[in-house]
């Protein structure tokens, strides 16, 4: 077997799992792959004195760049600047890219996708959404027979297990979001997170993947949990609901709406029973129907996981552009359509003196609407779903509602 050199690029959480489960188990990889491989160098600007792979560490990236012998890279880094810049320059030289990095490949991906074409190489980003949840390749590969209609995903692990904790332990978001951070699931400033940039990033991926042109960040609508209440999620609970953080993105034949935002999603939608740390991506096709992709969707070995499994088909098809994996610049989002302009169901949260005397005037408002019991619920609140209307209609109705009661809460459902 012919003998192929890799470098890792990031010796953090993900990039020293990638390089101990390929030592782990290397001897199966090579058999699967066909080629003898080893790791060359690991990039960091750290020190590692006691790291069993300190002869590997260099902290120039010339190294890895001018190294004929190093066929395939893993950026593992993070961040767009410096990622965005040695993954160019490494495809330019014709040197495969694995990597990790959802927001280099959210803000970059027609144009690397491009580079490493024009090249004759490969670029690859499995692990960019869902950790070790296989999901990149059966978009692009295994439903390519599909059109794609809705993708709808809880893709943020730490806000799941927040959630979670606050479904079926009680806990407030401030003392669940602490649990997180003392597990080791949230950083300690959790804004990527609780205020859905990640999984907006990835919703991004998966949303250009699936519809063939580029989705920037600022072309999906981005909120998070941070404002989720005990009291929602009581009064989800009793209406068959639970609430979860969602990446959705659908094609409702006059333009895409993406959002990242809380729905309500109804116990009978498999998304509603994945809890703790899990993610899950169920996708809607026009010929298999619906199609649900669960796992790790983070963590040290299960990102991991996917990053070697792109090592092994970089190192298969050196030389050679085989990557499927494809979509269109944009150059604005006129094919996006504004989210406020979709048909939406809303749960909504008041408080009033003697709020049960509004519902006539609620009722009045939106139509035929599902008042929401609770028990010991007091008197100055009521909750209640509205019926499928334009959000911008919703909004107007909400507005008049406002004169006479304190709108506390909105949220979509799924």
């Amino acid at each position: 077997m012919s003998l192929t050199k890799i470098a890792v690029m990031g010796f953090g959480v993900v990039g020293s799992g990638t390089v101990e489960l390929f030592y782990k188990n290397k001897d199966l990889i090579e058999k699967r792959c066909g080629h003898e491989m080893d790791i060359k160098y690991i990039l960091d600007l750290r020190d590692f004195p006691d790291s069993p792979f300190a002869d590997k560490l260099t902290k120039n990236f010339d190294d890895i760049l001018n190294d004929d012998e190093v066929k395939v890279v893993c950026e593992l880094m993070g961040g767009k600047t410096f990622a965005y810049d040695y993954t160019k320059r490494l495809l330019e030289k014709g040197k495969s890219v694995v990597t990790s990095n959802k927001e280099l490949v959210a803000a970059y991906g027609d144009e690397l996708i491009a580079t490493a074409k024009a090249n004759g190489c490969n670029y690859f980003f499995e692990a960019s959404v869902g950790g070790g949840i296989p999901i990149i390749r059966p978009l692009h590969q295994c439903l390519a027979g599909n059109k794609v209609e809705k993708i709808a995903g809880i893709l943020n692990g730490t806000t799941n297990f927040i959630l979670t904790k606050m479904i079926y332990d009680q806990l407030s978001f401030d003392d669940a979001l602490k649990m997180a951070q003392e597990l080791g699931y949230a950083e300690r400033d959790p804004s990527a997170d609780v205020d859905g940039f990640d999984p907006c990033r990835k919703l991004c991926i998966l949303g250009s993947l699936a519809f063939g042109k580029h989705i920037y960040p600022e072309y999906i609508h981005c909120s998070g949990i941070r404002t989720i209440s005990l009291d929602d999620v009581e009064y989800a609970a009793n209406a068959g609901y639970n609430i979860k953080l969602i990446g959705l993105i659908e094609d409702t034949g006059d333009g895409l709406v993406a959002t990242v935002c809380p729905r309500l999603v109804p116990v009978s939608n498999p998304l509603a029973s994945v809890n703790d740390v899990n993610n899950a991506i169920l996708v809607t096709c026009d010929a298999l129907g619906d199609a649900l992709f669960i796992g790790k969707g983070a963590g040290k070995f299960p990102t991991a996981s996917a990053v070697v499994g792109d090592i092994v088909d970089a190192v298969k098809h050196q030389n050679a552009d085989i990557c499927s994996l494809t979509w269109a610049p944009s150059k604005d989002n006129s094919f996006i359509k504004h989210y406020k302009q979709d048909k939406v169901r809303v749960y909504v949260r008041i408080q009033a003196n003697n709020a049960d005397d509004l519902k006539n005037y609620i009722t009045s408002l939106f139509g035929f609407v599902d008042f929401i019991p609770r028990k010991y619920r007091s008197a100055d609140e009521l909750a209640f779903i509205t019926p499928d209307i334009v959000e911008t209609e919703i909004d107007k109705s909400l507005a008049l509602l406002a004169e006479k009661a304190t709108v506390k809460k909105k949220i979509r459902l799924l």
